[in-house]
């Protein structure tokens, strides 16, 4: 009992606390975007991501024996770096921090029908989260990734193991410079908690939680001041997700059956967390403000962050955040802003031809 309640600590000091302390680095008290936890705690995530990614793929390309139990100790200290001087900032600044969803106006009034509107939200999430945790779902792809996952943590090689066999392989670069289940195996390492069970159980609920929490800060742009207008674009996304499998291969089928592998990370948490971080730019532009260094950063943890999650994905990020980029410099005639999004696809850009050398 008392491993189990250790063990329920440390997740959420990784997969809660951590991340927003990190996020915290990337944002300015003083913002919209600083004082709203959830987008702090999404954009911390990205930035322990992509901090995995820039470690674990040189010691993968490496190929040396024990590579994960070097992995562990060098994301560790970054892990920590991270929230230490998060900390200290924190305490610098020697404000408090808080956030409360509202569905009453400042003057007041209650809006019974979007708190009605509110809780069959939340309804509709627990359901998800609950089935997600409770059922098992036969996935072919979890034959390969659940077996990664669990062949690093035991044996402190990182793709070095055939998961199939047992046997030593060679290099495989299509999943070598995308190790998002290394990631699964370093939280398992360091919780104790088996590989399957927190890829099929624990992660699941975290992801798709962290996923409705982008759907959720994107829907604030939308649909702006509008009481229930955000309750009822949750709620249309909701239904969206229980009613998207109509084919194996959807964004909707993979969040909920394939949830901790990283094809379903990339579709569902970090290409809308960029089109999100389109909307704050074209937001900021609209406003006559500039995005400064902190958002440019951001937006280049999150790129990172795709690569981290399917070697396809270095492409698409770079697709998406060229495309959007584009879009809001014609629009508002700021050409200067190609150049920080240019920048921004400069790691994503050097995955790709990585691949294309080592394939």
């Amino acid at each position: 009992m008392i491993r189990m309640v250790v063990q329920f600590l440390i997740l959420i000091l990784l997969l809660g606390v951590v991340p927003f302390l990190a996020g915290s680095l990337l944002l300015r008290p003083e913002t919209k975007e600083g004082r709203n936890p959830i987008y702090c705690w999404v954009s911390g995530q990205m930035l322990l991501w992509a901090g995995f990614q820039m470690i674990c793929v040189p010691l993968i390309l490496a190929w040396q024996k024990d590579n994960f139990r070097h992995l562990c100790l060098l994301f560790g200290l970054f892990t920590m770096v991270v929230s230490v001087t998060a900390l200290a900032m924190m305490l610098r600044r020697k404000r408090q921090r808080a956030a409360v969803i509202n569905v009453v106006r400042s003057d007041g009034r209650k809006d019974k029908a979007a708190i009605m509107l509110w809780l069959v939200v939340m309804a509709l999430l627990i359901l998800q989260l609950v089935l997600a945790a409770v059922l098992a779902y036969e996935e072919g792809d979890d034959a390969f990734y659940v077996a990664v996952t669990t062949v690093t943590e035991k044996s402190n090689a990182m793709y070095q193991i055939l998961p199939y066999t047992g046997r030593p392989t060679i290099f495989d670069a299509r999943h070598g410079l995308a190790p998002f289940p290394i990631w699964i195996a370093f939280l398992s390492r360091l919780t104790g908690i088996h590989a399957a069970t927190m890829s099929q159980i624990i992660l699941p609920i975290v992801l798709i939680a962290m996923a409705y929490a982008c759907f959720y800060l994107i829907g604030k742009r939308l649909v702006g001041d509008r009481r229930r207008g955000l309750p009822l674009f949750l709620l249309f996304i909701e239904l969206l997700v229980i009613f998207g499998g109509q084919s194996l291969y959807t964004s909707e089928n993979f969040l909920l059956v394939r949830t901790a592998q990283g094809k379903a990370v990339l579709a569902n948490i970090v290409i809308p967390f960029i089109l999100l971080l389109l909307f704050l730019l074209a937001e900021k532009l609209q406003n006559g403000e500039k995005p400064g260094l902190r958002y440019w950063l951001t937006v280049g943890m999150a790129m990172v962050s795709g690569c981290l999650c399917s070697t396809q994905g270095a492409l698409m990020v770079c697709l998406a955040l060229g495309a959007g980029g584009l879009c809001v410099a014609v629009c508002y005639r700021r050409w200067k802003v190609i150049l920080p999004v240019a920048a921004c696809c400069i790691v994503p850009a050097g995955f790709v031809l990585l691949y294309l050398l080592l394939a």
